[in-house]
């Protein structure tokens, strides 16, 4: 295999009782330090993540979601693991070819991971193409939605799909030979080909040739054929058309074969920031050196003769663990189309419109609505809109002085990044906190980067060593003879595309204590600050980490003592060690503790004498569980109710700029324990309960015991409230 450049990387919750608002008192010291857990008490993380795309498949294999619905999961099943051998099995690769055998927190070393991965993905392969061919096709058949191959075309498809290949194929590719004088082609990053097998009839004593027919992503990968015909639509993937008419690219040679396949390559990007003179450029020339990344998988159709096989995987240097073969087609992420190509509401799930709480309902009124209380919203339930009137009445109203936002991810017509824009050129004081550095959305931060500095906006591209990731809007106004401000805290992205499929918590305030701890934030980030102090906020790197360790700490204490004591957590991944030391302590102590964790969780519930009294729940339902919400219960004190950008990881706690932020008004409290807890644990249909052996499994049902979903229940709770009453 060759060598590659190795890059060193600087049964349903009761809910808890209300209690008073979160207490501004620092933290009081423990005197108990938890002995580190044996290395069995912990999960491989990318393991873990396996089994978390798995219960995305096991959504494409659920005979109750509508057939299209399940298609989209099989095509976000297929993205999440592209990502995965992008990022993470890259990764792992680099350690093997530099030499690391360091193992991960659960004793395993970068090669026997490997190892263990290719085993899981090959089985989840099998899985993902058994699910298509004998789960999906038939039923998408039975609702008039046919998928043919090139063999079972009749004879007036033929004829179209011969023409469409000449009229809208042919003339967009170009078949490379592979020899002596032809050397193997640069191909792109998850990009379509064809390799081809053929000869010359006029030398059979010479070996047989190989080209390649690299697809440029500009053709649609799935093809309604006859689409003006009557009777079920039908569709091709262009895979089996580009090998159909591939003879017509080779006039004079004889086809032995053609396959599909597709290479997946290091996506991560590395930058020095210590040497980076000009961050900006060297993002962007990163960007275009990602397409020639070393390849970390082989995707490649079934039935490829064995020369061939060879020869592919010599020319990108793969061994043999790194390459799949499959039955096809592959990239089922383009199946994605289908979706929004076949407009059959009956094939989907209900249409769900977000509702917009009363107060909130006139965007000119946004600035009092926050003035007479503070605001939760629970997306996209409660819709995004009031965040994006957030910003954009502060661009507007002649009162706001100055708007400073973070942008992480954002979607490519952004109407924050809009209202920043006329904002400044309203004449208002705009800083903007652009990420570049946020993964997969590089080239668009870049875009808007460059947009908001040509309008006069003050950009700033993070800071040294630190993605930028908390979610934060800080509004500026003047009201009778002094300044207010205004603040928008988040759990997600300024992203009004992901805010409709990703649930997240919204919350606006202009209480002083929180909103001066922001702004403190900000100038930190655009200035200079060492050790900045936070009493109310919970900030990374500075404070998070170890407040978070004492607050379980804390828990673990009253617990000893005798009290009553309780933790419950939402959020999306759980990996750091020395929290989940700490959470076997507090189980250890008596601490009762509920995790919903949706992705990876390297914890283990339910080991007697370690963690007997934790459990860990996981949803994978129509919605992305996104946010992130806490629970303390603290007894003897006061409880603490916190939401924010972090999850429990080492990167969220020390490589991370991440906001937790308390929610005080005992309304808003409330809706967090009354319903957003306690109706997540009662999921008994999307959700999965962690066993002690890795397996996620339903949760016990009693006998009779109704099915109950929690985003079913919040989409019609929301719905109820926007009802007027009768």
């Amino acid at each position: 295999m060759a060598k590659r450049p190795h890059r060193s990387k600087k049964t349903a919750a009761a809910a808890p009782p209300a209690a008073a608002p979160a207490s501004n008192q620092p933290l009081p010291p423990t005197a108990d330090v938890p002995r580190p857990a044996p290395r069995a008490a912990y999960f491989n993380r990318e393991l873990s993540w396996l089994a978390f795309n798995r219960r995305v498949l096991e959504q494409a294999q659920n005979e109750n979601n509508p057939v299209l619905e399940r298609v989209k999961f099989l095509a976000i099943f297929s993205s999440n693991l592209d990502e995965f051998f992008e990022i993470r099995v890259a990764g792992l690769i680099q350690q093997v070819d530099g030499g690391v055998t360091e193992p991960s927190i659960d004793g395993l070393g970068p090669r026997e991971q490997l190892r263990r991965i290719h085993s899981v993905v090959a089985s989840l392969l099998t899985d993902q193409q058994r699910c298509w061919h004998g789960q999906l096709m038939p039923a998408l058949a039975k609702a008039g939605i046919l998928f043919k191959t090139a063999d079972q075309l009749n004879r007036s498809e033929l004829n179209w799909v011969r023409t469409y290949f000449r009229e809208q194929v042919y003339p967009v590719l170009t078949p490379l030979a592979v020899d002596q004088s032809h050397p193997f082609p640069q191909l792109g990053n998850k990009s379509l080909n064809v390799v081809v097998s053929l000869d010359n009839p006029e030398t059979p004593d010479v070996a047989g040739f190989m080209a390649v027919l690299p697809v440029p992503r500009i053709l649609p990968r799935l093809v309604n054929v006859e689409p003006e015909g009557r009777g079920p639509q039908r569709y091709i993937f262009l895979s089996e058309i580009i090998k159909l008419c591939a003879s017509e690219l080779f006039p004079g040679y004889r086809i032995h074969g053609a396959h599909a396949f597709r290479v997946t390559r290091n996506s991560d990007l590395y930058i020095d920031e210590e040497e980076a003179e000009n961050l900006l450029k060297k993002i962007e020339e990163e960007l275009r050196n990602l397409r020639r990344g070393a390849a970390v998988r082989l995707e490649i159709e079934e039935g490829v003769d064995d020369r061939t096989f060879t020869a592919l995987c010599d020319h990108l240097g793969l061994s043999q663990e790194y390459v799949f073969r499959l039955p096809g087609p592959l990239n089922l992420l383009r199946l994605t189309s289908l979706y929004e190509l076949i407009d059959r509401p009956e094939l989907k799930f209900p249409a769900f419109t977000p509702v917009i709480p009363s107060n909130l309902s006139v965007p000119e009124h946004i600035f009092a609505a926050i003035r007479e209380q503070d605001i939760l919203l629970h997306h996209p339930y409660e819709s995004f809109v009031p965040v994006v009137d957030f910003v954009e009445q502060a661009a507007r109203d002649p009162e706001v002085y100055a708007i400073k936002q973070t942008l992480y991810r954002t979607s490519g017509d952004s109407p924050v990044v809009r209202a920043l824009i006329e904002a400044s050129n309203n004449g208002k004081q705009v800083t903007a906190l652009v990420e570049l550095k946020a993964r997969f959305d590089e080239a668009n931060n870049i875009q808007w980067a460059r947009q908001l500095e040509e309008a006069g906006v003050h950009v700033v591209y993070g800071v040294v060593g630190l993605k930028i990731h908390c979610k934060c809007s800080l509004v500026v106004r003047r009201e009778g003879n002094g300044l207010r401000h205004y603040v928008h805290l988040g759990t997600g992205n300024y992203n009004q595309r992901t805010a409709r499929a990703y649930t997240d918590l919204s919350f606006f305030t202009c209480k002083d204590h929180i909103t001066r701890e922001v702004a403190s934030l900000f100038n930190s980030l655009t200035g200079f600050s060492r050790s900045p102090e936070f009493t109310h906020l919970l900030v990374a790197p500075f404070n998070l980490h170890s407040s978070i360790q004492k607050l379980i700490c804390r828990e673990a204490d009253h617990a000893r003592a005798g009290q009553p004591a309780r933790i419950l957590v939402k959020m999306n991944s759980l990996v750091d060690g020395e929290t989940i030391d700490n959470l076997y302590a507090a189980s250890q102590a008596g601490v009762k503790i509920d995790l919903m964790v949706r992705g990876t969780c390297c914890l283990v519930p339910g080991v007697p004498g370690l963690s007997e009294h934790i459990r860990v729940r996981s949803i994978v339902g129509r919605y992305l569980e996104h946010a992130r919400c806490f629970y303390f219960e603290n007894h003897g004190g006061e409880s603490l109710v916190l939401a924010g950008s972090a999850d429990w990881m080492q990167r969220n706690f020390f490589r991370r700029v991440e906001v937790l932020f308390p929610i005080e008004a005992p309304d808003l409290r409330r809706r967090v324990l009354d319903e957003l807890f306690p109706m997540e644990f009662q999921d008994n249909e999307n959700a999965r309960e962690l066993h002690v052996n890795g397996a996620y499994l339903p949760p016990p049902r009693a006998n009779g015991e109704p099915s109950f979903c929690a985003q079913d229940y919040f989409m019609a709770s929301a719905a109820l409230r926007a009802s007027p009453p009768e």
